[in-house]
């Protein structure tokens, strides 16, 4: 028996955090849910993802500064990044 617990991935968004499938899937429908007015264009939420994979806060999925989902905080045209200075 592996006596070792599968770690969550520390640089990973929750899409891709092994055995977060249904989170993963609830973020999705939050996201889906924003009126159109308060999205985040495609570029800038793709700008948003990329900028919190490179930041040491990143923590399988979450801010480990706020808490957030950050795809689901990344999707709102009007959400900042929590980090001082924002990184977006």
């Amino acid at each position: 028996m592996n006596s070792q617990r599968e770690r969550p991935c520390p640089r990973c968004l929750l899409e891709e955090v092994p055995g977060a499938e249904a989170l993963a899937a609830l973020n999705r429908q939050w996201i889906e849910a924003l009126p159109p007015e308060r999205r985040a264009g495609e570029a800038a939420y793709a700008a948003r993802l990329t900028a919190c994979r490179q930041c040491e806060h990143l923590a399988a999925g979450s801010c480990a500064l706020c808490g957030c989902y950050v795809e689901y905080r990344a999707a709102q045209a009007d959400r900042r990044c929590p980090d001082v200075p924002n990184r977006w």
